[in-house]
């Protein structure tokens, strides 16, 4: 089989000790590279080194040795030229390696030459216009770097002064969204500030509006504000009576609270201005120099009421919570207003209802004992109404009745009723007769206006009782051997609807020791039950007397009944209760006098 051609090496040396020495070997050099194909550049930067090695060997002195060994490759594919400079003779002791240098050859043109070099000019000033050549191809070659650094210097600017501007938006865009954020949290802060003063204010609103009495509505304002919006201690109400004087303590009041009473504008008494909107600034208070005071008057459409004065839990207020709280204030002067003229009203009505409260006859054989329990809601006067009095003939008539409504005209029509029905009994008219005349009186007086009402006539020589009812709770009657029964039969409708009635008469047996029990829906009639199930309670609990007990203590009977049946202590509507209890004993021999008990709640 053939053999494989190896590399070829071809090794020249030259002996340099002079300047003549170094320019040959160095021209030899420079041949050999060019004819290996080393490039222009490559060729450039192996003289260049070479050439400065070879001084440092002048300046030395010396014989030195220039070794050039070419490596070509068999395929003729380019090699290699190394080259080494050491000296002829190295000294003893001497360890420093020999100066050494690599050109790769990317192509072998075939001409090895020998590197012999001519001493004649025209050969020296060949190789030396062949190095300048090189020179200048270097330099061109350094121009074209140049350049395209140069190009690339600008391109690189051009980019970072892209980037610097990219930066330069990047970081305004970071600064506004920054701001945008912070704006964002303020926003939010404030939004949540309002929503709680909003919140605060529906809340006291609902707090003031809930009471009636005036008194209760100034003791909750200081509990409502502290410590929220005023200093604990701070809030004082200060209150006028009809004519405007002070009626809530006596004592020297802060400026400002007065000038807010005389002027009808808030007044902020401190050492520094306010900036409150609508609030005007005053010097601070004589009575406390270091408290900064807000004066907001109570103003209603016909007079001040008075001033609120109060101090901030902080260092002053925000102008926000000044509007909340001149807000509140005037709900407060409604809510007192209102109290005040709600108060004035009851105390008409109560004593309009005092007055028409029925002191119960005395009769014998029969003992009446009556209960009114007021609503504890609203003006606590109502319709209803009990009557007891007696006709020319010698009986007994008792009434229950219910006008609709409440409040004074309600209380008006029950009292025209209540005049009406004693008119006209002085006539003798029957149960019946009675509420029938009644209807017509109340549709023509006051045909939007309707009522309710039970009459029972009981006469001393007749053991029997007659009633009548106009829609009316029926009523339940006891008799002496515990038994009880609604006496349900059939009444008449609603007096004053519009509608021509005859209200009939029903009679039944009362023997000695029976109790009747005349009462108004308020007592049985509950909303989420209706009015049956009060009235069977009502029959259970009268069932449940012993007739001893009925016969000895009937007031206390009347409150013992009332309890079972008024477990909640709040009703809406009014309650009437009248016990009619014949005597089991010799009372109730008729026409023989006995011990009568009467009595009436309000």
């Amino acid at each position: 089989m053939p053999l494989l051609a190896g590399p070829r090496f071809m090794i020249r040396t030259w002996h340099v000790s002079t300047v003549t020495d170094a320019a040959r070997a160095r021209i030899a050099t420079a041949r050999l590279a060019t004819a290996h194909g080393v490039s222009a550049v490559d060729r450039a930067r192996l003289v260049g080194a070479l050439t400065a090695q070879l001084r440092q060997c002048l300046t030395k002195g010396g014989v030195w040795r220039l070794s050039v060994e070419t490596t070509a490759a068999p395929s003729g594919d380019g090699g290699r030229i190394d080259v080494e400079v050491a000296p002829e003779k190295r000294p003893a002791g001497d360890l420093r390696p020999p100066w050494r240098t690599t050109v790769v050859c990317p192509e072998n043109s075939g001409a090895d030459g020998d590197g012999h070099v001519a001493d004649d000019p025209a050969s020296l000033a060949e190789a030396l216009f062949c190095a300048d050549e090189d020179a200048a191809v270097l330099l061109e070659r350094l121009d074209e770097q140049e350049r395209l650094v140069a190009f690339h210097r600008e391109e690189l600017h051009q980019t970072n002064q892209g980037v610097l501007a990219l930066h330069a938006e990047l970081d305004a865009a970071g600064r506004a969204q920054r701001e945008l954020f912070a704006a964002e949290q303020r926003a939010r802060e404030e939004a949540e500030h309002a929503r709680g003063r909003l919140t605060f204010l529906a809340d006291a609103s609902t707090a003031l509006t809930s009471s009636l009495n005036h008194d209760a509505i100034v003791r909750l304002l200081p509990a409502l504000l502290v410590p929220r919006y005023a200093r604990p201690g701070s809030v004082d109400v200060w209150l006028f009576d009809e004519e405007g004087d002070d009626r809530h303590g006596g004592g020297p009041r802060p400026a400002a609270a007065v000038l807010a009473a005389r002027r009808g504008r808030p007044q902020y008494a401190a050492d520094h201005p306010g900036g409150l909107p609508g609030v005007d600034d005053q010097p601070p208070s004589a009575l406390d120099p270091a408290r900064p005071l807000l004066c907001i008057p109570l103003l209603t459409r016909r007079a001040p009421l008075g001033v609120l004065t109060l101090s901030p839990s902080g260092e002053r207020w925000d102008p926000d919570d000044a509007i909340m709280l001149i807000e509140l204030a005037r709900r407060a002067s409604i809510a007192i207003e209102n109290a005040k003229r709600f108060e004035h009203n009851r105390d008409i009505a109560e004593t309009l209802q005092r007055a028409l409260l029925t002191d119960l006859p005395t009769t014998p054989g029969l003992r009446l004992a009556a209960r009114y329990l007021p609503a504890t809601r609203g003006m606590n006067v109502g319709g209803d109404w009990y009557d007891a009095f007696r006709q020319p003939d010698g009986s007994l008539i008792t009434v229950m009745g219910d006008v609709t409504g409440h409040g004074l005209h309600a209380a008006v029509m029950m009292s025209q009723l209540r005049t009406a029905l004693r008119a006209y009994a002085v006539d003798g008219g029957t149960p019946g007769r009675l509420l029938t005349q009644l209807h017509t009186f109340l549709h023509h007086l006051q045909p939007d206006l309707y009522a309710t009402a039970v009459i029972a006539r009981f006469h001393p020589e007749e053991p029997t009782l007659t009633w009548a009812a106009a829609g009316h709770p029926p009523p339940v009657l006891r008799t002496p051997d515990g038994r009880v029964r609604t006496l349900d039969a059939k009444p008449g409708a609603m007096l004053g609807i519009p509608l021509r009635q005859e209200i009939g008469d029903h009679t039944v047996p009362l023997p000695p020791g029976s109790t009747l029990a005349l009462y108004t829906d308020g007592l049985v009639e509950r909303r989420a039950q209706g009015i049956d199930p009060g009235i069977q309670r009502l029959a259970s609990a009268l069932a449940d007397f012993g007739p001893a007990e009925l016969d000895t203590d009937l007031e206390g009977s009347a409150d013992r009944l009332l309890h079972p049946l008024l477990h909640d202590s709040e009703h809406d509507d009014d309650v009437c209760l009248l016990l009619c209890h014949t005597h089991s004993g010799a009372a109730g021999v008729p026409g023989q006098p006995g011990p009568l008990s009467s009595g009436r709640g309000v």
